[in-house]
């Protein structure tokens, strides 16, 4: 049975700063980096060095060399998992997460043209032969394809090593995603990349500790809110076999809203430091309404330019502009984009944060903090 009517009401605000608070970004927190990957369930990770990005934003005193260590250690991987994107986690969490994903990763193969041209066709074989050759030589898609076409003439092998990305888990292994270096986008199998013993193996997450897990990284959220973070569907029956092991609150539009019990709920008028988000950040991907931290505005992002990296930047909580940072000459130039505009103090603040972002970026480099009209 499920709890009572839901009591309390929450607004946009009080929903924003929940958000910030669970995702580490109020204030940065003294915390090792494989903790606060668990704790975050993964960061974003489709350009390779954003979640360094990602974790300078969350964590006090963020050394990229730790992260570097802990991939080329193997104790973190990047491997495609919510939405079916690459995400930046814990190996334990890669491998707890990925049966339960797996659903999602064979429906959005099924919709592409390559699922549609290999349809009722039996591959368990040839996937199998093709996970052997990744485990041998880490291949991207094209050369997979190229070495399946040798060994089988006649096979449609780009839409087989297009299938092969989607059933078998892998891993993209460094230097690809290390902020000392870079690499290509190859695939190498997960079981393969960290061998285990079966008896060391996590447990297959469940559904309902995958919404556990969501509710206490990015607080109170509609069921809606939670398909969207990861793919799922038809997740109102877990959350209905939930019960009262989840609190049941309410938004200002009238929507039920689901949290774990006894999670904070800071003060909607706590401060909210100024933030350079990612471009693919956790905090503005990981709800069906975003409005919590993303409102009407025109928030056209910035070119990245060569060597260069964008985002967005949260001012009071809230997106509130956008953000390029590149090499101009001696310096490196951050050139901020206001999509509303910015009182003198937030100005000030924005410029405060993007020094300190640039010294992370390229502390090298002096710094140039530039405003372009918006």
């Amino acid at each position: 049975m499920t709890a009572g009517p839901p009591t309390r009401v929450l607004g946009r605000r009080a929903l924003g700063r929940a958000t910030l608070a669970r995702q580490l970004l109020l204030e940065r927190v003294a915390r090792p980096v494989p903790d606060a990957l668990e704790h975050v369930v993964g960061l974003q990770g489709q350009e390779p060095r954003i979640p360094h990005l990602s974790l300078w934003n969350r964590l006090a005193g963020y050394d990229p060399a730790s992260l570097d260590a802990l991939m080329t250690g193997r104790a973190v991987v990047r491997t495609p998992l919510m939405r079916t994107t690459i995400h930046t986690v814990t190996t334990a969490d890669a491998r707890a997460l990925r049966p339960l994903l797996q659903p999602v990763l064979d429906r959005v193969l099924a919709g592409t043209a390559w699922g549609q041209r290999l349809r009722g066709q039996d591959l368990d074989d040839v996937v199998a032969e093709a996970r052997d050759l990744l485990a041998g030589r880490p291949m991207g898609r094209a050369a997979l394809a190229r070495e399946l076409a040798g060994r089988h003439p006649g096979l449609d092998a780009e839409s087989v090593a297009f299938a092969v990305s989607y059933r078998v888990p892998w891993v993209q292994p460094p230097p690809r995603g290390l902020w000392s270096g870079t690499g290509a986008a190859v695939m190498v199998p997960l079981d393969s990349w960290v061998p285990a013993d079966p008896a060391d193996l996590p447990v297959p997450m469940t559904a309902e500790e995958l919404v556990r897990r969501y509710l206490a990284a990015f607080d109170p959220a509609t069921v809606r809110d939670v398909q969207a973070w990861c793919g799922l569907t038809r997740l109102r029956e877990v959350t209905d076999r939930l019960g009262d092991r989840l609190r049941r609150l309410r938004g200002e539009d009238g929507a039920e809203l689901l949290d774990v019990p006894d999670a904070p709920l800071p003060d909607p008028d706590i401060p909210a430091p100024v933030r350079f988000l990612a471009e693919y950040d956790n905090v503005t991907l990981s709800h069906a309404d975003r409005s919590r931290v993303v409102v009407e505005g025109d928030h056209r992002p910035l070119r990245r330019g060569a060597g260069g990296w964008v985002g967005s930047v949260l001012v009071d909580g809230l997106v509130s502009a956008t953000w390029a940072a590149r090499p101009g000459g001696p310096a490196m130039v951050l050139t901020v984009r206001p999509s509303r505009p910015l009182t003198p103090a937030e100005r000030a603040d924005v410029e405060a944060e993007g020094r300190v972002l640039l010294a992370f970026l390229a502390p090298e480099r002096a710094a140039d903090v530039r405003f372009e009209a918006g």
